[in-house]
């Protein structure tokens, strides 16, 4: 296949399309739908709840529950795309794959990377805020130990066959799912009253009120919520490696959003409420504060241990996305063959330590900028994640355009018409111009636009060399 031709041949033949999923085969087909469910989560519960909603507290206040709602619904848009997407071609590429096949082989190739490269900086930050979570215990051991230490842990976890990885990742995304219900009966307990000194609802309005930084506050807050919501997409990946794909991934990225939605708005609203919200910082976890507040030292302990694995079991899930991009990105002919090989377990070895560079990143940034590591890394890494999320909507634009004129069945599950897809982008947009006034977020705007356009290059080079080696070969042959 050519891989200059154009988005609109790529849409019109099928066959060419049945093409573009055939050739990721080879990963084995061992994840059931609980596990696919239980990546989804734990990819998705991390740093971004655990640590990094308190930036999202800084700006919003006690109003940052309706920023988490934006963010919610946005990741609804987006779940509805790649649903419907997933179930007519399941296959590890996700939307990079689908952006190839619907838009064009630019966009296919430009969103993997970049989302590539963004996991590679998320995982990096997971390893930071283990680190900073494990300061609770042992303050005088230095970050770079902690770092060391993990990075080995999750690229092992990620060399096994995916049956292991599946069964691994399931308990430890379990401690996350049951720790924040237990938050959540603990929490309500503590501000009600029942069964410790009754807290109330003074927090809300004591410091400023519930919008102290008014609607822009929410609106700035909605970053970070976008952020917290990203590992949902990696779900559609799992494709290529679950039992029924057509089945488990649209139902898994299903209860995971709505899971999600109900942890995020209700852990979020008990925080606010529980610790005055000028009183949270990036120093600590918020959950890991609540306990401390009501003199908890125990829960404290065990909280901090929750979402220690928490931000391990999200830089495995996440590590584990970064090498099926990367072994995509190989069998499509857009990075070298080597990293397309899959071991006798059947698990992209070459691609899992390719993309372990985040790692070995996280352990010079804490070396060199231990207290602004965690804020810069992600900073760096965020535009990657609303990219993704336009090129998806965008994808599935498309898609619907290639299902209506084809008449090809297709099953739905966002609502009829390009409506949703269309609010989602423009949300999305909204939220890459609102880092510019988020503390520590200007860089993504800055890097973003330079970052693509080098990508650019790299495409235009990568395609025209590989054009004149074909050409050269079949003269050649001739």
């Amino acid at each position: 296949m050519n891989r200059a031709s154009s988005g609109s041949e790529i849409v019109a033949g099928t066959s060419i399309s049945t093409e573009l999923a055939e050739r990721e085969k080879g990963l084995h087909a061992s994840l059931s739908p609980r596990q696919v469910a239980m990546i989804g989560l734990g990819s998705t519960i991390g740093t971004g709840l655990f640590l990094g909603s308190a930036l999202s507290v800084q700006l919003a206040g006690p109003a940052v529950v309706l920023s988490f709602v934006g963010g919610a619904l946005i990741a609804l848009t987006v779940m509805w795309a790649l649903a419907e997407m997933s179930v007519a071609h399941p296959a590890p590429g996700s939307f990079g794959l689908y952006a190839e096949m619907y838009l064009h082989p630019w966009a296919g190739f430009a969103v993997r990377y970049t989302y590539w490269f963004t996991l590679v900086i998320i995982i990096g930050s997971e390893v930071v805020a283990a680190a900073i979570y494990c300061k609770l215990w042992l303050p005088t051991i230095p970050s770079g130990m902690w770092i060391a230490g993990f990075s080995v842990a999750i690229l092992y976890a990620n060399t096994i066959d995916v049956k292991n990885f599946g069964i691994f990742e399931y308990w430890f995304a379990m401690i996350k799912v049951v720790t924040i219900v237990l938050f959540l009966v603990l929490g309500t307990a503590l501000l009600l009253g029942i069964g410790f000194p009754r807290i109330g609802t003074t927090n809300y309005t004591a410091y400023g009120g519930i919008f102290p930084h008014g609607w822009s506050g929410v609106g700035l807050g909605v970053v970070m919520a976008v952020f917290s919501f990203m590992g949902l997409e990696i779900m559609s990946a799992t494709a290529g490696e679950a039992a029924n794909p057509k089945v488990a991934v649209p139902r898994a990225l299903r209860r995971t959003l709505l899971v999600l939605s109900v942890f995020y708005l209700g852990s979020l609203a008990l925080v606010v409420g529980l610790v005055p919200w000028p009183q949270i910082g990036l120093g600590e976890s918020p959950f890991v504060r609540v306990f401390q507040t009501a003199r908890i030292p125990v829960a404290s302990h065990v909280m901090n241990f929750v979402v220690l694995t928490a931000a391990l079991s999200s830089a495995m899930c996440n590590l584990y996305f970064t090498a099926r991009l990367l072994f995509s990105l190989a069998r499509g002919g857009y990075a070298p063959s080597f990293l397309g090989k899959l071991s006798k377990r059947g698990m992209p070895v070459a691609s899992v330590l390719v993309s372990g560079l985040g790692l070995l990143a996280a352990l010079l940034l804490s070396h060199f900028f231990e207290k602004s590591a965690f804020v810069f890394m992600i900073g760096v890494a965020f535009f990657g994640g609303p990219f993704a999320w336009i090129i998806t909507l965008l994808a599935h634009l498309a898609f619907r355009r290639s299902a209506q004129r084809t008449g090809t069945p297709i099953v739905r599950f966002a609502p009829p018409g390009p409506w949703s897809s269309l609010l989602g982008l423009l949300a999305l947009f909204g939220v890459l111009l609102a880092t510019w006034w988020v503390p520590g977020f200007r860089v993504t705007l800055r890097a973003g636009p330079v970052w693509l356009a080098l990508l650019t290059l790299c495409y235009f080079v990568w395609t025209g060399f590989h054009s004149r080696s074909n050409r050269s070969r079949a003269h050649s042959d001739g």
